[in-house]
């Protein structure tokens, strides 16, 4: 590949797309000039049909050598040319999965026809049979009617896939999720009065809108490419959701606004939406909704009945541990599971194990009198940094925290199936406990007044040299210390290790590591646990890397 990721080239969109290296990129998103006459900076809006069908042939074509055999290709666009260009994709080699309709407030007045309130979204693939398609993600499902509004205990609490016809009802919308009405995408264009509204650039999309798209067609660490950077919106969403990113853009003024724009953005940071939603229209909450929502999902009621025979399956399945040890031991997890159904509880296992840390909330649970196996930071020395950046993952992809993790089944399988591929050779026990540990000791006051008290120190200390990772892995580094892995000049990961360089050769080794591209490091040899935390808390703080937990990150 020629040109740099997480950068906004200038330049004409076919010249640089033909710099990219074939079959590179896992997702692109276009949202092409509408050829309605629109006024932009230097590009022509206004050129004949021919022309412009010859225009977009090249780009699309250019599109189509760029994406990955397992690629996806989403395209925006006006009724004018909505069915020539879903044809011409189609003739070079791409697949529709579907024909999106996006209805928007705010709509385009027209004096002799309808006012204009819909763009076309078309979801295009290389290959039907394989492709990116994160349809169990929670961020990307929508409450169903029974969650939404007769809040029935029956409902699946995972929601449903939105229709090909999208309604947000940005009043109904609980972050980070949409709330669908039947079957149509509805959500307000950014209008100039809109706090997300950048201003130099008339045709900005949502990030709502963008987030679900990047959300379901790529995964974190993915290259998202926007041939017509435009505004940045979806520069900007890439790299909140952690994804690596791309953007072209004709215009020198455009870009130098993008890139302010990207500068302003941090990696896990909320997507914007409207300012001010709730004047619009009428929440559906003051209707007949009775669901209660918190952090965009439906929060079930717990009655007595229900709350006694929770305990009751806890007692009979928990072999006296804590509630944390049975949501990290699938073994322990599957047989409350079946406890819970063989009382034919209400719900599912995401909706149980919700209700059980409630229950511990309240401190109604019975008090663990099984220790079972404890794990010391030597144990979990050789894995925790896959656990960390596997929970930082998928808390970025799905929106969720680390509590709301281990009570879904489907994230909990993923988030292991992901720590597998960062550090072979563990059980879902391991992982999931070095997450809780990691968060444990990032909360506890101790450490967090230790990192505090250091931050003057380190700030004043030279920084080493960059090296290449390679140059790390000699007996020099046979030592316990604190090591900060970059890509370019952006920071990956800030990790504490008993052993430099085993760790950081494993790194090399892994390939899933290694799909994020690290070019360098920074090597610190500490042997104490102190200045270890205090140095990485300092590190995590100031540079805000992609892989580190949130957990991390102090006020």
């Amino acid at each position: 590949m020629n040109l740099k990721p997480n950068r906004t080239h200038q330049g004409n969109c076919i010249e640089k797309l033909r710099q990219l290296e074939s079959g590179s990129v896992d997702l692109v998103f276009a949202d092409p000039p509408f050829n309605i006459g629109y006024s932009y900076d230097i590009y022509d809006d206004q050129r004949t049909t021919t022309d412009y069908l010859e225009f977009c042939e090249a780009w699309i074509r250019e599109v189509h050598t760029a994406l990955k055999p397992s690629g996806t290709f989403w395209l925006a666009i006006g009724d004018e040319y909505a069915a020539e260009l879903k044809v011409l994709s189609q003739n070079l080699g791409f697949h529709t999965r579907s024909w999106v309709i996006w209805y928007y407030t705010f709509g385009v007045n027209c004096v002799r026809g309808f006012s204009r309130s819909h763009t076309h979204l078309f979801h295009f693939v290389k290959d039907p049979d394989n492709f990116t398609f994160n349809g169990e993600n929670p961020a990307v499902r929508v409450a169903s009617a029974r969650q939404l509004v007769y809040a029935d205990s029956r409902a699946n609490t995972k929601g449903r896939l939105p229709d090909n016809t999208w309604i947000l009802r940005p009043q109904d919308a609980p972050a980070p999720g949409f709330s669908p009405s039947h079957d149509t995408w509805f959500f307000s264009r950014v209008a100039g009065t809109f706090k997300e509204r950048e201003g130099f650039h008339g045709c900005q999309m949502p990030e709502q809108l963008l987030g679900r798209i990047v959300r379901v067609s790529s995964n974190p660490g993915d290259l998202v490419v926007d041939p017509f950077g435009g505004s940045g919106t979806t520069l900007a969403v890439a790299k909140k959701l952690g994804r690596q990113w791309m953007g072209f853009e004709l215009s020198k003024e455009y870009v130098a606004r993008i890139e302010d724009r990207i500068a302003g953005c941090e990696v896990g940071q909320d997507l914007d939406g409207p300012e001010d939603p709730l004047k619009s229209a009428p929440k559906t909450s003051r209707g007949k909704k009775r669901t209660k929502f918190k952090n965009g999902r439906p929060v079930i009621s717990l009655d007595a009945a229900t709350e006694a025979s929770v305990i009751e399956a806890f007692g009979a399945a928990s072999d006296g541990h804590s509630t944390d040890y049975l949501l990290c031991d699938p073994v322990l997890g599957q047989s409350f599971v079946s406890a819970c159904r063989k009382r034919s509880l209400p719900g599912d296992p995401r909706m149980w194990n919700s209700f059980l840390l409630r229950i511990r909330k309240s401190g109604k649970l019975p008090k663990s009198t099984n220790a079972g196996r404890r794990l010391s930071y030597t144990d979990m020395d050789p894995y925790s940094d896959a656990s960390e950046a596997a929970m930082r993952l998928i808390g970025l992809d799905y929106g969720m925290t680390l509590d709301e993790m281990l009570c879904s089944p489907q994230a909990a399988n993923e988030f292991d199936q992901l720590a597998g591929l960062l550090a072979p050779g563990y059980t879902p026990f391991e992982y999931r406990w070095a997450a809780l540990a990691l968060r444990k000791r990032a909360g506890t006051k101790r450490y967090r007044n230790m990192a505090s008290e250091q931050q003057d120190h380190w700030r004043q200390q030279r920084t080493p040299t960059r090296r290449s990772i390679e140059n790390c892995l000699t007996t020099k580094y046979d030592c316990p210390g604190v090591y900060l892995v970059l890509h370019e000049d952006s920071t990956l990961y800030v990790g504490e290790t008993r052993n430099i360089r085993e760790r950081l050769e494993k790194l090399l080794n892994t390939e899933s590591w290694m799909k994020f591209s690290p070019t360098a490091v920074r090597v610190w040899q500490l042997e104490s646990e102190q200045q270890q935390f205090g140095l990485r808390s300092y590190l995590v703080n100031r540079d805000k890397p992609l892989l580190n937990s949130e957990y991390l990150q102090h006020d």
